[in-house]
């Protein structure tokens, strides 16, 4: 039987691989245009609108140049934003990664690493607003409103037995005169006398817990002594410049003999019942008793921490409490995933754990660290919320940066659309190196 050839396939038509390749086109860029008409209505249009806005005046009328760009550099108040960014950049991302890598690597050895992991990464779910507020109220001067300043103040009170009347003063016709905070007598005290010291101004409910009822006292020889009290009686009544029930004397204020030469002969300090002895003291000299200004200062007080001395520190602390967590979690990722053979030998061969910290850990995670580093570069150059929030208005113009100044110049008063655009610009060109580096370290790290 004779086989039958079978046919050769027909060719295909010459326009099939064309009509093909269009078609691939088409379905790509179906489904590309979404995106395409997204990042040219909402990246490409605004940042080529905002170079042309810059280069015109602020009313948008008349062409400038590259005036506003001149003007970015020589006003003081941008000059600070950008001299404050620069200093944003330099501390705020190396702080974050460093913290991140001590607290991945030393929490990853306790037994409670997770809890410890949540307490830190916590503040990422705080908002920046809200984080700010905190922070404002944290360091507020006021000891009673401020939680830092109030711990200061304790912890000089620990170390300072110093009691302190602040507002207290003579109460008049008592021969007690007040001058630059010294309260003294207006005539010489001969040895043998008493002296007492009625003083107002001062709040009962303010008074140290260990005072008592004024004490009299009575003066030997050589010896000059008296009672330093509260000349007021809870309620009204009694007679002025007298010790009687229901006045309060004033423990621990220094009571200070001073000669004519204007030496101090001899000092005491009042006791629970504001009674005070001066001891050896010349019986042929008198002497002018006074009690010292520092008595009556406000004593220990905080320190102004949101003026424009630390307003910079406080800020960049705040954005450091929120983001260690982040570069810790990042770098705690970048631990789990390394192979711990090489610490094992290292650590057999004898290497302290600094050593092996040092020379493999830390090569180890340096990919994930410049990811880290890089991202909060980015991250600190766009910084606005907490710099616009934690400052009071004094201290704005300190701590002001590139994005805030951009915002007040266009939208918060400045009426100045073309300075404003031409910061956002040098924001850009501050923003894409850091951004390219990101995206070619990730290239890398796919090819690998």
């Amino acid at each position: 039987m004779t086989a039958v050839a079978a046919a050769p396939p027909a060719p295909a038509p010459e326009h099939a691989p064309e009509r093909g390749g269009w078609r691939r086109f088409a379905i790509t860029a179906a489904f590309l245009s979404p995106a395409l008409v997204f990042l040219g209505a909402f990246v490409l249009y605004p940042i080529v609108y905002t170079v042309v806005r810059s280069l015109f005046d602020r009313t948008g009328g008349r062409f400038v140049g590259f005036d506003n760009y001149v003007t970015m550099f020589t006003n003081d108040t941008t000059f600070t934003a950008i001299r404050n960014n620069v200093i944003w950049v330099i501390v705020a991302p190396a702080a974050c990664t460093i913290l991140g890598l001590i607290f991945a690597v030393l929490i990853e050895k306790l037994a409670w690493k997770t809890a410890f992991r949540l307490i830190i990464f916590m503040p990422m779910a705080i908002s920046m607003l809200a984080a700010g507020v905190i922070f404002r109220g944290l360091f507020q001067e006021n000891p009673n409103l401020g939680a830092v300043n109030a711990a200061i103040v304790a912890v000089q009170g620990w170390f300072s037995d110093d009691a302190n009347y602040p507002g207290a003063g003579p109460r008049e016709g008592t021969g007690i005169v007040a001058d630059r905070g010294v309260i003294s007598t207006e005539s010489a005290v001969e040895p043998g006398s008493v002296q007492n010291f009625p003083l107002t101004g001062i709040r009962q409910s303010n008074l140290p817990e260990e005072a008592t009822d004024a004490v009299e006292v009575e003066a030997g020889d050589g010896e000059i002594a008296g009672t330093v009290f509260l000349d007021v009686i809870r309620g009204g009544g009694g007679t002025n410049g007298e010790i009687e029930d229901g006045k309060s004397g004033l423990p621990g204020i220094r009571v200070d003999a001073v000669a004519p030469d204007g030496s101090i002969a001899g000092f005491a300090t009042t006791g629970a019942g504001g009674e005070y002895t001066i001891t050896g003291l010349d019986a042929g000299q008198s002497y002018t008793v006074a009690l010292p200004a520092s008595n009556f200062d406000e004593g220990a007080q905080g320190v102004s921490w949101l003026s424009a001395s630390f307003i910079n520190a406080v800020v960049i602390l705040s954005y450091i409490w929120i983001w260690a967590g982040f570069a810790m979690v990042m770098i705690a990722s970048g631990l789990s995933a390394m192979d711990r053979s090489l610490q094992e030998a290292a650590r057999m061969d004898g290497a302290s754990e600094w050593k092996v910290f040092t020379k493999i850990t830390v090569p180890l995670l340096t990919p994930v660290l410049i990811v880290v580093f890089v991202t909060l570069i980015i991250n600190v150059l766009k910084i606005f919320d907490l710099v616009y929030v934690i400052p009071p208005g004094a201290s704005k113009p300190a701590a002001n940066v590139i994005a805030v100044e951009m915002w007040t110049q266009s939208f918060g008063g400045g009426n100045n659309q073309g300075l404003g655009s031409a910061l956002a610009i040098l924001l850009l060109v501050l923003v894409l190196p850091s951004m390219i580096m990101n995206v070619r370290r990730f290239r890398q790290e796919k090819a690998r």
